[in-house]
């Protein structure tokens, strides 16, 4: 692990938006190539992205769906089986199951780039542009990064119309995976790949937890049986998952991220080529995370009225939000019958 890094100092919401905005606003006026238009030139000039590359996407975004369905037909669904969940908990089990282990993993690779390697992005973001050059070498180490992270994308929006469960938010979620396909494949090509782990990283730990706590909500219930440990967990997750999703995506994201392109990167590097193009996706992954905030909000609602954490994403078979019926009553680790049921046996 590297030693210790002084951090900058960080600007505040208002610092953000009064710089983003003036500084933007000059860009418009004066920046001669930053790019508010996709030109064919513009793009011959900067982007760099080999044949092998994108053959590499490919086969890897068929492999990822290859090995969903693999570990869905022989680990996944029989283990879902074997803790006789409800047919609808086990049918979604297996989705939960497999995006948390690939978040799990990549989150786990982007914070090994950034705090046990040489990287000071995250303490530093303004230093993702330094040294930039149009068509500068990418380390390979940020490379398997973009690779992983851009075939799974690639996986995730065939997945999402074709695999996943179809739920409230899908139409939205499946346009945030081709927005964040794009600013990862585009980020690759102009060699903004600094900044781009630096959004990976505080984007995935939030997935991690909310797929942790969707897996419990779906082992509470077990062959008719209340499990309170399940319970308990999903909603110390559930709170942990709402804190997190605001100190990254709504907090470092917007400071860190946002702030460093908008401001920063004229800076550092003026005249940048696409700076209105990248600035816009990332303000359009902004406002997909505050979009779903709401829904984070009804999560905690629903914990603070006591009616238990539950997917408010989810369709009901009348088209209201899915209520899981399990009971609040039990004691110790084990599994006990749900009250009704005990009641009818009686």
């Amino acid at each position: 692990m590297c030693g210790a890094v002084t951090a900058e100092p960080m600007p505040g919401y208002a610092d953000f938006i009064r710089g983003a905005f003036s500084v933007m606003l000059a860009a418009l006026r004066d920046c001669e190539d930053c790019g508010l238009t996709l030109s064919a030139r513009s793009l011959q000039l900067h982007a760099r992205v080999a044949p092998s590359e994108v053959g590499l996407f490919f086969v890897c975004a068929v492999l990822w769906t290859g090995l969903r369905r693999t570990l869905t037909t022989h680990a996944f669904e029989p283990f879902a089986r074997w803790c006789h969940l409800h047919p609808r908990d086990a049918a979604k089990m297996p989705e939960s199951a497999w995006k948390l282990v690939f978040y799990t993993m990549a989150w786990s690779y982007s914070t090994y780039l950034l705090f046990f390697t040489s990287y000071t992005f995250f303490q530093s973001p303004s230093s993702v542009f330094h040294n930039w050059k149009s068509g500068m070498s990418v380390p390979t180490d940020i490379a398997i990064a973009y690779l992983i992270q851009a075939s799974f994308y690639g996986h995730s929006i065939y997945a999402t119309v074709h695999m996943d469960a179809w739920r409230k938010d899908s139409k939205v979620m499946l346009v945030h995976h081709i927005i964040t396909l794009a600013l990862i494949i585009f980020s690759y090509a102009f060699r903004y790949h600094n900044i781009g782990v630096l959004v990976l990283f505080l984007h995935d730990i939030s997935d991690i937890q909310l797929e942790f706590t969707k897996l419990n909500i779906y082992f509470r219930t077990r062959g008719g049986r209340y499990c309170l440990t399940n319970d308990i967990l999903s909603n110390m997750a559930s709170v942990s998952f709402s804190i997190t999703w605001f100190l990254f995506r709504l907090y470092w994201f917007p400071l860190k991220v946002l702030y460093t392109s908008c401001v920063s990167s004229l800076q550092t590097v003026p005249n940048i080529p696409f700076y209105f193009f990248f600035n816009t996706l990332l303000f359009a992954l902004l406002l997909m995370n505050i979009y779903w905030f709401l829904f984070i909000v009804l999560f905690v609602v629903n914990i603070l009225t006591g009616s238990g954490v539950n997917d408010v994403r989810e369709y009901e078979e009348g088209g209201l939000v899915e209520k899981l019926s399990a009971g609040k009553h039990g004691t110790g680790e084990r599994c006990v019958p749900k009250p009704n049921a005990a009641i009818r046996a009686a």
